[in-house]
C-alpha cells in the first residue's frame, strides 16, 4: 500500500483473532501501518455485543462499572431474577472469584483510577472514528447529545453527582440539566412520568451492526485474509506464531492479536493474564414508535439506553454475570420492558424484532486488558465493558502503534495485560 507507515524490524504478517470492533479496528489500524492481515472469528463480523449494543460513541458516559454505588445495588438486587444487574446462584468457582475481586475495586479510589486510565481514550475516540470514515469505512456515525431523563429531581442529580466526580477525576463531561418542560421538548416520547432530565453533550451514535460489518469490508478491500472457525490454541515459534483452528486450517503469521471479547480469557489466562474478563450480558431489541425518535435517550434509573436504530428504536439494557454462550433469560428481557414502559410513550413494545442477548468483556477493576503477554509477540485486546464500541478504534490504533513498534503507548500503560 502507498503511503503507509511500517516499521523495520517489526512484523509483517498478523492474526487478528476476532472480528468485532476492537478486533476489526486493530486490523485496520495495522493494515495502515503496512502489516498482511489474517482475520479469524468463530461465528463471523459483527455476531457478538458489537452488533447487539445500543451504538452510543459516548466518552462523556463511559463511566467505570466499578462505583461503590453498583455495588450496594448488586447485593440488593442479588435474588431478584429480574433486576437490572443480576448474577445467577452458580456453583461457577471462577465466576465468585471475579465478583470477590469485582467487589473489592468498588472503591472510589479504584474507580477514580480507572476514570483517569480512560481519559486518553475518551479523549481520543471520535478522532478514531473520524480517520475511519474518512479511510473508507462506508457507515455514518452521527453527531447528538444524548438525553437522561428522569422521575424526579433526586434521581437527576445523581448523575449530575457522577459527572462532577468524572471532572474531578479529569474527564469535563459538558451538560445542561434540563426541567420538565425542556426534557419533553428534547424528547417528546417520554411519559408523564418523566419530570427532569440531562442533555450530555457532544456525544455520537451509529448503526453498530451496520459500521462493524463497512469495517470489515474496508480490511478486506484491504488485503485482509477472513476465516470463520474456532481458535483452540496459539502456539510460538521461533518464527513467530501459529493459531491453530478447530477447523484444521492453522495460520501463521509474525504476530498475533487476540480480541474475543467476553471468551478472551479461554487462551489469555495461559500468558499471564491474571485479570479475568467475564461476561457482563446484555438484552436488546427494536422496537417501532408513533413519532421519530431524533436521539439517544437514557434511563438512568431503568440502566436501559434507548437509540433511534434503522427507523424504530433500539432499546438496550441490563448486566447479567452469566455464561456468555448461555441462553437468554425470558425474565430477563420482560424485566427490561417492564422497566422502560412507564418511562416511554408511543412505543409498540409488543411489535419488537431483532431480540438479542450477548456478551459484554467485563474487568473487575474496570480497566480493559490490552498489550503485549507472555510469549512475545502475542497480544491481547478487550475487556471495555459497556464500552467496546466507544473505545474500539482508538485501541486498535494504539495496539498497532506498540505491535509494529516494539514500544508500549503512554495510553496503555495502565491497560497492561500483565499488571
Amino acid at each position: 500500500m502507498a503511503g503507509v507507515e511500517r516499521i523495520d524490524g517489526g512484523p509483517r504478517s498478523v492474526v487478528v483473532v476476532g472480528a468485532g470492533i476492537v478486533g476489526l479496528s486493530t486490523a485496520w489500524f495495522l493494515q495502515e501501518r503496512g502489516v498482511e492481515v489474517t482475520v479469524v472469528d468463530r461465528t463471523g463480523v459483527a455476531a457478538g455485543a458489537s452488533w447487539g449494543n445500543a451504538g452510543w460513541i459516548a466518552p462523556g458516559l463511559a463511566i467505570p462499572l466499578n462505583e461503590p454505588s453498583v455495588l450496594r445495588y448488586g447485593l440488593r438486587s442479588l435474588l431478584n431474577p429480574t433486576a437490572p444487574l443480576h448474577v445467577p446462584m452458580s456453583p461457577d468457582p471462577r465466576l465468585w472469584a471475579f465478583l470477590a475481586r469485582f467487589a473489592a475495586n468498588c472503591r472510589w479510589p479504584s474507580w477514580n483510577r480507572a476514570v483517569r486510565s480512560n481519559l486518553p481514550l475518551n479523549d481520543e475516540c471520535l478522532e478514531a472514528f473520524d480517520v475511519l470514515t474518512e479511510n473508507g469505512v462506508q457507515a455514518p456515525t452521527i453527531d447528538s447529545p444524548i438525553t437522561a431523563a428522569f422521575q424526579s429531581q433526586k434521581q437527576a442529580q445523581g448523575l449530575l453527582r457522577e459527572l462532577e466526580r468524572m471532572a474531578e477525576a479529569g474527564q469535563a463531561v459538558r451538560h445542561v440539566a434540563l426541567d420538565t418542560d425542556q426534557v419533553r421538548a428534547e424528547v417528546p416520547l417520554v411519559s408523564p412520568a418523566i419530570t427532569s432530565g440531562v442533555r450530555i453533550e457532544g456525544q455520537r451514535y451509529l448503526d453498530p451492526g451496520r459500521f462493524v460489518r463497512a469495517l470489515a469490508d474496508a480490511v478486506a478491500a484491504r488485503g485482509a485474509t477472513f476465516h470463520t472457525t474456532e481458535v483452540v490454541d496459539v502456539r510460538t515459534h521461533g518464527t513467530g506464531v501459529t493459531v491453530l483452528a478447530a477447523s484444521g486450517d492453522d495460520v501463521s503469521a509474525d504476530a498475533v492479536v487476540v480480541a474475543t471479547g467476553a471468551w478472551l480469557s479461554r487462551l489469555a489466562r495461559r500468558w499471564g493474564v491474571r485479570v479475568p474478563v467475564r461476561a457482563g450480558r446484555g438484552y436488546s431489541f427494536t422496537v417501532p414508535t408513533d413519532q421519530p425518535v431524533t436521539g439517544p435517550v437514557y434511563l438512568p434509573e431503568a440502566r436501559v439506553a434507548c437509540t433511534p436504530y434503522q427507523g424504530a428504536l433500539r432499546v438496550a439494557g441490563t448486566m447479567e454475570f452469566r455464561d456468555p454462550d448461555a441462553q437468554g433469560v425470558p425474565a430477563r428481557l420482560a424485566g427490561l420492558i417492564a422497566s422502560a414502559e412507564p418511562l416511554l410513550d408511543g412505543v409498540r413494545w409488543r411489535d419488537r424484532t431483532d431480540v438479542w442477548v450477548g456478551p459484554r468483556p467485563v474487568t473487575p477493576d474496570g480497566r480493559p486488558v490490552v498489550g503485549e503477554v507472555r510469549p512475545p509477540n502475542v497480544y491481547v485486546a478487550g475487556g471495555h465493558g459497556m464500552w467496546g464500541m466507544v473505545h474500539g478504534p482508538v485501541t486498535g490504533r494504539l495496539l498497532a502503534e506498540q505491535v509494529t513498534t516494539g514500544k508500549q503507548p503512554a495510553a496503555l500503560r495502565d491497560f497492561d495485560p500483565l499488571r
